[in-house]
């Protein structure tokens, strides 16, 4: 199989947008508050913006399954306060878990939380517990900056954060550290500021243990990195060079039993790079399709995203065993979503 974790409900049907408008609206005019239960999108809505899109690529590019969760850019954890935030998380929440019932076999659902700047991160529990018991999401998104580019909440080390490792090491769901819009003028959101986050959060874990021994605590708890670790790949020496400095073990020794990386890398080198240098077992195949980079490469006639095609050229080049492969395509991603694992087993895949 080809297992892409790394998926997101980019072409919603239009009224969920028209929803958050309206909510957004209300913040300052509670006259035109939107219906609390939720835009009105059928089952023919759904069906007609997957099967154009998402599906209709996964089927051309051979991707057999998708973890599918809610736009990344619209969770906007910055806007309104924590009702907000819960309100939409839970109405974005169940749209995706719509698609895997209606794609049982080829989506399963991802889940956003509901995170507010300067809130106890305990609050999400309750939608991690819901989401993952009642809807059957295998995974969850968790944003290590609910503020939107301005960075004023506590690393994920921390003991705040303690409740959320505590119920996903409990349900054994791993959460990918995706941020989410940025408001900060100085940082784009998609090519500065989810880059700049995914290397804030690998360097959190690497100093953590300065503070906490996270995955001391956490020995099961297991982190997903996208857009391929942001600059860590490329700059390993360096982040090997600062644990040492600070007293702490080589990362790839310790930190990567519990920390992994996607292949959401849009050009060959880097993939090449990528999985020169980070264990194969620390990488999971994922291209983030349909997503921010849609265009075709002028230089290669495909879509940058099409990241199953660099995955495979590497497997080539460097001439990986049938299983190696697999392990990036398809059963690292098993061993890491066990709830994934249980789905397609009953599936009888």
């Amino acid at each position: 199989m080809i297992i892409d974790i790394h998926g997101h409900y980019t072409t919603a049907p239009a009224p969920l947008g028209e929803w958050r408008d309206a909510q957004v609206a209300a913040l300052t005019d509670p006259s035109v508050a939107p219906d609390p239960a939720g835009p009105q999108i059928s089952d023919a809505q759904i069906r007609e913006t997957i099967e154009a899109n998402q599906l209709r690529q996964m089927d051309e590019r051979g991707i057999d399954l998708t973890v599918f969760s809610p736009r990344a850019s619209f969770m906007a954890h910055h806007i309104g306060d924590l009702s907000t935030s819960t309100e939409w998380a839970r109405i974005c929440n169940d749209l995706c878990a719509r698609v895997a019932e209606l794609y049982p076999t080829r989506f399963a659902a991802g889940a956003m939380l509901p995170q507010s700047p300067g809130v106890d991160p305990a609050t999400t529990v309750a939608e991690i517990d819901r989401a993952v018991t009642e809807l059957g999401a295998v995974a969850v998104n968790v944003n290590p900056d609910p503020s939107g580019g301005h960075w004023d909440s506590p690393p994920l080390t921390d003991r705040s954060w303690y409740p959320v490792w505590e119920k996903l090491s409990e349900l054994d769901v791993p959460a990918m550290i995706h941020v989410s819009t940025s408001c900060n003028p100085a940082f784009h959101t998609t090519g500065a500021h989810y880059l700049n986050a995914d290397t804030t959060a690998f360097m959190q874990l690497l100093t953590g243990d300065l503070t906490g021994d996270l995955f001391g605590d956490f020995p099961d708890l297991r982190l997903v990195i996208p857009h391929g670790g942001g600059a860590v790949p490329y700059h390993w020496g360096r982040f090997r060079g600062l644990a040492q400095a600070l007293g702490r073990p080589d990362p790839t020794e310790t930190l990567m039993k519990n920390v992994f990386f996607d292949t959401c890398v849009y050009h060959q080198p880097g993939i090449d790079l990528l999985l020169d240098v980070v264990p194969h077992s620390s990488v999971l195949f994922a291209s983030e399709m349909i997503g921010a980079v849609r265009g075709i490469d002028p230089d290669t006639g495909h879509h940058f995203d099409d990241t199953r095609r660099y995955v495979e050229t590497y497997a080539a080049r460097n001439a990986l065993t049938e299983a190696e492969l697999a392990a990036l395509t398809e059963t690292n991603a098993r061993r890491v979503y066990p709830r994934l694992d249980q789905r397609l087993t009953a599936q009888g895949r």
